[in-house]
């Protein structure tokens, strides 16, 4: 699963670029708004972040905040599974139609005696998680697409984030015909740095 993840000013040349790329593949001759969005701090459900999402009028970047409301007083959804997302009547059309991406610096998890991981790419470059909005205008919300864990995550939890790589974003926004790849899709290697982790003597 993904409940936390943490964005920064470094993100904004990369996401930048990215948006450049994409709309002049596109042919759309749109400059992209400056970015502003991003400060430093961990990013928790119910919280408004940035993500990236594809319009006629080519990607753009926006505020959305993250979790839908539950069935429950007070519960919040904000992950869904890859393997039943587009089976389900909550998700289904909004897979279908308002994918979107959510970038990161990196994310955090917890293992089983609550000890905290934080997860880049190996590279250093940003992580690009994929999502999908419900929603108009004020009322817009995100969800987190989350899939069996990797060998990086295994030790730690047996779901992660879908990570996208940057070929992939393009797609998975504008082609409705890769979603269904993409959703199976095992994402690569991470790093994983443990802020402590107990050492068996064993």
């Amino acid at each position: 699963m993904c409940g936390r993840y943490f964005v920064s000013r470094d993100l904004e040349d990369g996401i930048e670029t990215l948006i450049r790329r994409v709309n002049r593949e596109m042919e759309i001759e749109a400059e992209p708004e400056k970015l502003t969005e991003f400060i430093e701090r961990d990013i928790y459900p119910t919280y408004k972040a940035p993500i990236l999402a594809g319009t006629a009028e080519g990607m753009i970047l926006k505020n959305v905040k993250w979790g839908l409301p539950g069935f429950q007083k007070g519960q919040v959804i904000f992950n869904a599974r890859c393997e039943t997302a587009m089976e389900r009547g909550m998700f289904r059309d909004a897979v279908r139609q308002n994918r979107i991406v959510v970038p990161a610096v990196h994310f955090y998890e917890w293992n089983q005696l609550k000890e905290k991981n934080t997860f880049t790419r190996m590279d250093g470059k940003n992580l690009y998680m994929a999502g999908f909005c419900k929603g108009d205008g004020e009322e817009e919300r995100f969800v987190i697409l989350t899939t069996a864990a990797n060998a990086s995550m295994k030790p730690v939890h047996d779901r992660m984030p879908l990570i996208l790589e940057e070929s992939e974003i393009a797609p998975w926004l504008y082609q409705e015909d890769w979603t269904q790849s993409l959703l199976r899709k095992v994402p690569k290697a991470l790093n994983r740095k443990a802020e402590y982790e107990q050492l068996s003597l064993f």
